[in-house]
């Protein structure tokens, strides 16, 4: 499993699997998570709009992530 900083509140699940390189483009994301070919935290999230915090963990395509808050951010701090 591969940890994923963020530096804000939250990221959108189709954002994420861009970011981390799970899908090469919005497009691709979007398709993976309409197909159900993704896991968040377990279970299968069809919402590509889903707002991923940390502590959260995704799957796909094999891989997983964990989404981890960058330390000493000054905004979420």
């Amino acid at each position: 499993m591969r940890q994923i900083e963020i530096s804000t509140e939250f990221i959108k699940l189709d954002s994420l699997l861009k970011f981390c390189g799970a899908a090469p483009t919005g497009g691709a994301a979007k398709e993976m998570v309409q197909a159900g070919e993704v896991l968040v935290n377990g279970q299968p999230c069809t919402m590509r709009g889903k707002k991923i915090r940390p502590g959260d963990r995704v799957a796909a395509g094999g891989a997983e992530w964990e989404v981890i808050r960058l330390e000493g951010h000054p905004a979420l701090d």
